[in-house]
């Protein structure tokens, strides 16, 4: 997986994005040219078809990112895929038309875009079916060789899911002398050249160290002859984050937080990430106050005008700073009576009707668009939590602090990549995961989640 602005993005599916917008733009030109050119017989030039055509793939290939066509998760079947390119596909006819009717300009006529809109269809199926069927299983897989078959190798050896072991092809795991190997025997390899060898013979594109003890039978100079010959050699917590998406929180060490490439906040990036979350903020804002008016209406009718409309909780936001989150109040007046903070359930009794649906549908989130606006939230970054739980959680899980360097978010890497969190072992996991964002965020991958966030709200994706 290539580094995309520090985040890995499967090399497959950045290959599959890039054929598919350049197929999404034949389309467009292809439309036009049957429609006024075979059946009319006129001259078509490309030059004054590029913008509408270039403005039909950038809408698309947003449309299917959103609706996770381009995510690691594990693939859907072939009723999941269909259904997936269905909705995009609507999605981006509804957008491409309230472009047309707003800017008549770009208008390349109905039968045109009527035929370059199906061919694309065609073509994003076809090629789907060749991605899914021989690309991403056999092409682009890279050879990976684990070295060491102990403890530190083991979590790679765990590994089950098609996306953790997506655009790779584990050989085997090599046993180091003196290392008890804790991998399944038939997976651990006992070579009898060197290293370096060993390698070249088996095409291996990729080392990972998992030695549990570098002091002792480190074979360094091996591992230096393989890195000046290209093998890429990395370490099995670098790999486990590129895979997987987190950082292993039994595998993190001090040392490798220090000397790892991550971890940076200069005031380029500082003030990038406020100008996006004033920007959108602003804008859904804009476009939802009606529909927060209707939720607001709904809520008094429910509640027959007693309590407030908006629930104000304390939490903690960057450095430890203690703020007000807004929410649109989804429980009864008295659901923490007693003052015992509690984890969110399934059906939760305390959830009002109301509630029920503003929580589906993430419309009880939207006051937090003016945490944004104060400066207290970031539309992207770790959940805020209560301090009650953060105090607690801080005690018990190593690192967990950290996820406060940065602002929280309405939105995050957690959020899109793990389900709803209501339990202290959710905690750890998501914290795995919220580790990765503060160590990789920037304005691609906050506007990558973003995007992915999309399919949450309107698929009702993890919501309690």
């Amino acid at each position: 997986m290539p580094s995309v602005f520090r985040h890995h993005v499967p090399r497959s599916f950045l290959m599959l994005g890039a054929v598919e917008a350049v197929l999404l733009l034949l389309s467009i030109f292809f439309g036009v040219w049957l429609h006024f050119g075979l059946y009319a017989g006129h001259v078509v030039s490309v030059e004054s078809t590029f913008p509408e055509a270039l403005l039909f793939a950038v809408v698309m290939v947003l449309a299917m990112t959103s609706r996770g066509l381009y995510q690691r998760n594990p693939r859907p079947g072939a009723g999941g895929v269909l259904m997936r390119l269905g909705q995009s596909f609507v999605v981006g006819f509804l957008i491409m038309s309230l472009v047309f009717y707003v800017f008549p300009s770009m208008l390349i006529g109905r039968g045109s875009f009527g035929l370059g809109f199906s061919l694309a269809l065609f073509f994003i199926m076809g090629s789907r079916y060749t991605f899914y069927r021989t690309v991403d299983e056999n092409t682009l897989k890279r050879r990976v060789l684990i070295l060491g078959a102990g403890g530190r190798a083991l979590p790679i050896a765990k590994l089950r899911r098609k996306s953790d072991l997506r655009g790779i092809n584990i050989l085997g795991y090599v046993h180091i002398s003196g290392e008890h190997d804790a991998v399944e025997e038939s997976k651990v390899l006992h070579p009898d050249t060197s290293l370096v060898e060993f390698v070249r013979e088996n095409e291996v594109d990729e080392i990972v160290v998992a030695v549990e003890d570098r002091r002792k039978n480190f074979p360094v100079h091996e591992l230096l002859d393989c890195k000046m010959s290209g093998i890429e050699v990395l370490d099995v917590l670098s790999f486990l984050e590129r895979q997987m998406g987190k950082l292993r929180l039994d595998l993190l060490q001090p040392s490798w937080v220090i000397f790892s490439d991550g971890f940076k906040s200069g005031p380029v990036q500082v003030y990038t990430k406020r100008l996006l979350d004033i920007t959108i903020s602003l804008l859904v804002l804009a476009i939802t106050w009606p529909l927060m008016v209707l939720v607001t209406m709904a809520i008094l009718i429910e509640s027959m005008g007693k309590g407030s409309v908006l629930y104000r909780q304390i939490r903690v936001g960057q450095n430890w700073q203690l703020f007000q989150v807004l929410k649109f109040r989804s429980m009864r007046v008295d659901a923490e009576m007693d003052g015992v903070a509690r984890w969110a359930e399934r059906q939760d009794s305390r959830v009002t009707r109301v509630g029920s649906v503003i929580r589906k549908t993430r419309m009880d989130e939207l006051p937090q668009l003016i945490n944004v606006l104060r400066g207290d939230m970031s539309l992207v970054g770790p959940r805020p939590e209560r301090p009650r739980f953060v105090e607690k959680l801080a005690e018990e899980i190593p690192y967990y602090a950290e996820r406060h360097r940065i602002k929280p978010g309405i939105t995050g890497w957690a959020q899109i990549s793990y389900p709803y969190g209501a339990s202290e072992k959710d905690a750890l996991e998501k914290l795995q995961f919220d580790l990765y964002y503060v160590k990789n965020y920037n304005l691609f991958l906050d506007l990558f989640i973003l995007f992915q966030t999309v399919e949450v709200i309107f698929w009702g994706r993890g919501a309690r």
